[in-house]
């Protein structure tokens, strides 16, 4: 584990080696029955970084549509568009 990551960061699993970040390994999003279903609005078209501002309170966890979507939204700005139905996971810092 990353001994300088924050818990909301998407680099948390990831080990350091020689002070630098190690072969990413990605954080998974379980299931949860308290996951919202979103349909993006307009305002959110190519701005995951605004709803997860929205969501969450800031917007440095934008990557978590991504994990939590990872057939939808492989590319995490083109493929988060107005329209798209997505997973939003409601407790994220306590998984």
């Amino acid at each position: 584990m990353a001994a300088n990551s924050k818990d909301s960061s998407q680099y948390l699993l990831t080990p350091i080696k020689d002070w630098y970040l190690d072969l990413w390994v990605p954080r998974t999003i379980p299931k949860s029955d308290f996951d919202k279903i979103i349909i993006i609005p307009p305002e959110f078209n190519q701005r995951p970084d605004l709803m997860s501002n929205q969501e969450y309170g800031t917007p440095r966890l934008w990557w978590v549509f991504c994990m939590r979507n990872p057939d939808l939204i492989i590319d995490p700005i083109n493929d988060f568009v107005a329209g798209l139905e997505i997973f939003v996971p409601v407790n994220i810092l306590k998984q």
